[in-house]
């Protein structure tokens, strides 16, 4: 199956409190070296309408209205993240509001009780990524079911990590609610198209990026 437009689908309100990979414990690591360039940089950077490097609550959510969430859950999911990660991915010296997620740092939000398919410092990991179809994917190779993610989560769960169980659990229901196909399966094109947001882009095309944001300000020059 090519990667084509994924159908759209919306969450349930409880796991839209989460949000998709924007939730979890910091993790105390350095700066990361060439850190826009990771996966996670891109997936974040998609948030980051006007390209400043900076998510704004405001942008969060625009950003979830564009992607087909209503009016209350974009404004819930929007408090959440960025009340949960303004302080955990932000410089020390950062003088703006403290609800604004500096994309730059966005790797200290990642957390615990998950496939491993980003490192610690927002790298996509492909024999990671890879491996979670070799263990769960039963049903069709490339693709997995709703069972088989709560298979992976529960495989993936570290004693005791609550805040990682639930973060996990978030991210990939709400891929599955909004990637799945009309067999009701979760392409593995379609999956790994929301490590650098991809997905995003292709159910949001009128949500402008950073680079097409800029595009447009020098042609209007």
């Amino acid at each position: 199956m090519g990667m084509g437009r994924a159908p759209r689908r919306r969450a349930s309100p409880a796991l839209l409190l989460f949000a998709v990979l924007f939730v979890g414990r910091a993790a105390a690591f350095g700066d990361p070296q060439g850190a826009a360039t990771t996966d996670l940089y891109k997936h974040a950077s998609f948030f980051d309408r006007d390209g400043d490097g900076v998510v704004s609550f405001a942008e969060t959510y625009g950003a979830f209205r564009a992607l087909g969430f209503g009016l209350g859950m974009s404004g819930v999911s929007a408090a959440f993240i960025n009340g949960a990660l303004g302080s955990k991915c932000r410089p020390q010296n950062a003088t703006s509001s403290k609800l604004d997620i500096y994309v730059e740092d966005i790797y200290k939000g990642k957390h615990g009780s998950d496939s491993g398919s980003y490192d610690a410092e927002g790298r996509f990991v492909p024999g990671k990524f890879e491996e979670i179809f070799a263990k769960h994917a039963k049903t069709v190779p490339d693709a997995l079911t709703s069972d088989e993610i709560d298979q992976l989560l529960e495989a993936n769960r570290e004693p005791g990590d609550y805040s990682g169980w639930a973060g996990a659990e978030a991210e990939w229901k709400i891929l599955y609610s909004l990637g799945k196909d009309k067999d009701g399966l979760l392409r593995k094109d379609v999956a790994r198209s929301v490590y650098d947001g991809t997905l995003f882009h292709r159910l949001a095309p009128n949500w402008k990026s950073p680079d097409k944001e800029r595009l447009s300000v020098i042609r209007e020059n």
